[in-house]
């Protein structure tokens, strides 16, 4: 269940709720989703690195990116993620790579909260390189 504080690296912040969809509460470099949040751990010019959880039973949209590839490892919980249109189940310490250009999503199919670190690398990791191909929240096309 999402709380509104959080312990990261040994620390607790508070992050403020999201109301909806295109209100996205942001703090300590977080970004609240309708599916989880995530949070910016590094930002450079040709990687950029996440830790994104995701709330039991949702999932991520269907996308893909045309500038950059992810690295995804999973350090809680299960991921089915979804890589061309094949379901691959990622256990915690293990990765996956998606290509650029690949349509890929992830799910949560646990009961509890699934974490996973995401290193992009490409030329450009602007959140409008994202294009969604179906979503759970009224978002694709976006």
């Amino acid at each position: 269940m999402w709380s509104p504080q959080t312990t990261f690296f040994g620390h607790t912040h508070r992050m403020s709720e999201s109301k909806g969809p295109s209100d996205h509460g942001a703090d300590f470099n977080g970004e609240i989703r309708p599916w989880g949040r995530y949070y910016i751990l590094d930002d450079g010019p040709t990687c950029k690195v996440k830790r994104i959880v995701v709330e039991p039973g949702q999932r991520l949209s269907y996308q893909l990116h045309h500038r950059r590839a992810e690295h995804w490892t999973v350090v809680a919980g299960t991921a089915l993620v979804t890589l061309n249109g094949e379901d691959i189940t990622v256990e915690p310490g293990a990765s996956i790579d998606i290509p650029r250009g690949a349509d890929h999503r992830v799910r949560n199919p646990g009961t509890e909260l699934l974490e996973f670190i995401e290193v992009q690398m490409g030329d450009y990791f602007g959140e409008d390189d994202i294009v969604r191909l179906e979503d759970d929240y009224g978002r694709a096309g976006q």
